[in-house]
This record gives structure tokens, sequence and C-alpha cells, in this order.
């Protein structure tokens, strides 16, 4: 069953702790509501240039469980990730694509080796410093929203496996970020005003383009217009995602206006980027094809008919009417009340009802509101 903060008096429980002030202070709460805490951090990157926080995270999470005297385990996941979740980052944009390592972080490493690990010390439940919640009704687990919507992770969190869930504790869950600042601050904790991360570790403060370019061989191309036009030359299609406006090296033409210039598509087999400008309505799809479908628990009834519900194609985005169908070969078609802007294949689609998150799916195509006319986009639907 799914647990809360009220029923984990003396039960083992192993905290993901990063060094940050998320999982600090979970890992106060626990200990607080009288669990029988260990601490786990994780090392999942082996960084050889400094740009990776991984040895001051640490040295934090030492800290922090020196003050709260709870023991601390550290383990190193880096092969599981790599084999697990870069190589699926790399393949990705060799396709074209624009991945969300993230979500597979949470179900292959957070969700997956890591829950092994810490069963294997002894844990009876799982806790992380996730911002989420969940409750069980009629024996099924369900993943519900946060409490603060402006750091809800449900995006992120919808390919976990129901059993993992029901497994697991978030003591954010029912809290604001203020509030969880406040309490680390209160309890003296060395990490209380620590910067929150962002992006991706492996990839940290460095230059985008050259980390990636290590592992990639650039291949530059032609930036063109829908018409066809060569504007410009792109780095290499993999640097770039539908909806970008920086970085493209095209402003100030004498024979267009002033409206800035949006990659708008990617032509993968002529190597070609596609561009428009203002409010481009190649940037628009009331369609998509979505596939491998993650759900937690059982599929949705009313998919072969049709699953009113809403959804979001980015993080922090705002719930967007929607009907979902599933087709014969298990792939998702997903319609819009409203045309949505720049949905990128590659990246997820979360499914919603209400609070409750129902699962989610990898963008694949796009059926778009208008067509260049230089080619036919390699993610538009036949």
């Amino acid at each position: 069953m799914a647990h809360d903060l009220t029923n984990i008096a003396d039960r083992r429980v192993i905290l993901g702790l990063s060094g940050g002030v998320d999982s600090a202070v979970a890992a106060f709460l626990l200990k607080d509501a009288g669990a029988a805490v260990e601490a786990l951090h994780m090392t999942n990157w082996e960084d050889e240039d400094g740009y990776c926080t991984a040895a001051e995270d640490l040295q934090d999470a030492r800290r922090i469980c020196a003050q709260l005297d709870i023991p601390l385990h550290h383990v190193n996941f880096a092969r599981e990730y790599r084999d697990r979740v870069f190589e699926y980052f790399l393949a990705e944009y060799r396709s074209g694509r624009t991945p969300n390592p993230d979500v597979l972080c949470n179900r292959e490493i957070k969700f997956g080796v890591f829950r092994k690990y810490a069963k294997r010390l002894g844990g009876e439940l799982l806790a992380t410093g996730h911002y989420a919640r969940t409750v069980t009704s009629g024996g099924a687990v369900a993943l519900l929203k946060a409490a603060d919507s402006n750091k809800d992770q449900t995006y992120f969190l919808h390919a976990v496996s129901a059993a993992a869930l029901a497994e697991t504790v978030f003591p954010l869950g029912g809290l604001h970020k203020a509030e969880v600042r406040r309490i680390a601050k209160q309890q003296g904790l060395a990490v209380h005003d620590k910067k929150d991360s962002t992006g991706i570790c492996f990839i940290g403060e460095r230059p985008f383009r050259e980390f990636l370019s290590t592992y990639l061989p650039a291949k530059p191309g032609p930036i063109l217009t829908p018409a066809g036009e060569e504007v410009g030359r792109h780095h290499g299609l993999m640097y770039y995602t539908l909806g970008q406006r920086q970085g493209l090296g095209i402003g100030g033409r004498r024979d267009a206006g002033d409206e800035p210039w949006y990659v708008v598509d990617k032509d993968v087999a002529k190597n070609a980027l596609i561009v428009d400008q203002g409010r481009s309505p190649l940037l628009l799809s009331d369609e998509l094809v979505a596939s491998e479908p993650s759900w937690i628990g059982r599929p949705p009834e009313s998919l072969d008919a049709g699953l009113r519900c809403t959804a979001r194609i980015r993080y922090r985005q705002t719930d967007q009417e929607c009907t979902v169908r599933r087709a014969l070969d298990d792939r998702l078609m997903v319609r819009f009340g409203e045309p949505q802007r720049a949905a990128a294949p590659g990246q997820f689609i979360v499914f919603y009802q209400g609070d409750r998150c129902l699962g989610g799916a990898a963008i694949e195509a796009l059926k778009r509101q208008a067509t260049a006319a230089s080619a036919v986009p390699a993610s538009a639907i036949s």
C-alpha cells in the first residue's frame, strides 16, 4: 500500500539523499515521524572535468546525516546509468529527437536499481525528496500531483511502476518549497540555503554543444525556410529543438521582417533545419502519436472508445484537454481541444484526471496545422 508520514513509525525506510535541501528535509521529516531511516547516496556519473557537483553533493550528504544522526550508505550506479539512461539519451539525439533522460533516470535508476539495493539494505520502504503524493484506494496505488503546483514532479514520475510507488514515501508531497526551506533553516540544516540543482548532472554547467560533440559527431547543414530558401547553416540537428529561438544566427535579414525566427521542424533525411518567423502555424499541432505507453497500474478501460482527460507535453505546462485512443499497434492517438505549440518528438506526453497522474508515453509524430513546402517533416503523421 502507499504510505504517508502518519504510519511509518518504526518502519525501516531507505531515503535517497542527494545532498540538496529537499532530500535533507525529507530525512528530517522521516526521522521526526519515528521512522528507522537510513540514507543512500548515489553516484550516477563519474565526472573527469569538474563540471558535475557529485563530490560536493556527497560531502553535503555526509554533513546532513551527521546532523540528523542517521546512517549513510554510498553506492555507485554509474555503469547502470550509462547503460540504461545515457545510451538512450545519445540514441535519441542521433535520430533527431529531443530526449528527456530524467524520466528514464527515475524508472531505471531511482526506482529501479536503487530500489533493489535498498531492499538489500533491509529497507521496507523507499523515500525520496520528490514533490508528489501517493494514495491507495481499492488496493490500487495512485500517483497524485504535489500540493505545490510549481514544484510538482509527477511529469517525471509517470513511468515508475505501481509496485515501486506502493513502497515509496514522498515526505514533501504536501509541502510548498518555501515551507521546505523554512523547515531546513529552523532545523539548522547545513544545506538550507543551497541552490537547487537544475538540468542533468552529467552535463552540469558546461556548454551543451561542447558536451554532446564529445560523444556524437556534429553534422552541419542548411537552415531552410518553409519555402525551401536557405537562410543560414546549422551546427548539427542535435543541437536544436522545436520552438527554439536563440542561437540560430539568422537575425537581421533585409528581405525579412523584424519578427524572430523559430525552429519549426527538422528534416533528418536532408540534414536540414526548418525555421519560420513569428507565430508560425508550423509550430502548432492538434494531434500526435505517442508510443511505448507506461500506465500506473492497469491501462484505462476507456482507451479503445476514447479516454477524455488532460495532458502535458512538457514539464510545468498547464493541463490541456485531450482525447486519447489506443491504436491496434498499442500506440496512442491523442487529439487536443486546443492546438499545442512546439510539441517535440522524443519528449513525453503525460496524462491526468484531476490531480491523478495516469501515466504517459513518448511523443513520436505530430499532425501539424500546416506543412513546410521544402520537405515532408520526418516527424509528421502520415
